[in-house]
């Protein structure tokens, strides 16, 4: 492990989670999260199956060591219609083929925090999820008294979009837990209630306008083929119901 006294910046590298990580990966999670996750959790995350990882080891050790995980994210794919924000995409027509990346699990060892891996594990997530026409976007659930983690994805730029009351169940004890999502591939959060009432302001003027012009295509019906405009000896005629005007002064005065 990384000596914390030490000046020198450890080289870290990414990669996907490999069978060879299971027993530190257990070991890690273990020492850092209040929740216990089975076996088959970790069989699937360094497997493959079902569970999309990245992993963090320091290739400046000299030790056999040097591709041990020093951190690691989990994500799985899930469809947006059986997320908890399903509803934050119901503008979308296509809504029912989209995805979201769920953020599972995410870790660093003590010795090699607030060294930015953390952060570069977050934008392999992003950069993946990006990278998956129909995914909009990375989400994920913090337990509500777990500030140091708030603050970091709203670092991350990740939306807080809601509160989930007794989300987490832990030792006989109920936990709300905090919703962020970051968006990708066109993904936003719907509109605010002011962008709502202004979407409704400019459809209505469009509305009233279309129906003002089908009014006056009525009235033009009953026009003379010759009206001659006001203060001038300008002349509108009417031709395939459209209005054709010449001269400088378009007042004109039925």
């Amino acid at each position: 492990m990384l000596d914390p006294r030490s000046e020198i910046y450890p080289t870290i590298e990414y990669r996907p989670l490999q069978p060879s990580d299971l027993e530190v990966l257990e070991k890690i999670h273990l020492a850092l999260f209040p929740i216990r996750y089975e076996r088959e959790f970790f069989l699937n995350a360094v497997n493959g199956h079902g569970i999309i990882s990245w992993g963090a080891v320091d290739t400046s050790r000299s030790d056999e060591g040097r591709d041990e995980l020093v951190g690691f994210v989990t994500t799985r794919m899930v469809a947006a219609k059986d997320s908890e924000i399903e509803d934050l995409f119901r503008y979308n027509n296509s809504h029912k083929d989209l995805t979201l990346l769920y953020i599972l699990t995410l870790g660093v060892v003590d010795s090699y925090r607030n060294l930015g891996i953390a952060s570069s594990l977050v934008r392999e997530v992003i950069k993946y999820a990006a990278s998956v026409s129909n995914c909009r976007g990375v989400y994920l659930h913090v337990i509500s008294y777990n500030q140091p983690a708030i603050n970091f994805y709203k670092k991350m730029l990740f939306k807080l979009v809601r509160r989930l009351p007794m989300f987490y169940y832990i030792r006989g004890q109920h936990y709300d837990s905090y919703l962020f999502v970051y968006y990708v591939n066109g993904g936003r959060t719907p509109c605010s209630p002011l962008e709502i009432v202004t979407s409704f302001v400019v459809d209505f003027r469009a509305f009233l306008k279309m129906l003002v012009a089908k009014i006056w295509s009525k009235e033009e019906k009953g026009i003379p083929r010759w009206t001659r405009c006001k203060e001038s000896t300008t002349l509108l005629t009417s031709q395939n119901n459209k209005r054709i005007i010449s001269g400088e002064d378009t007042r004109c005065h039925v």
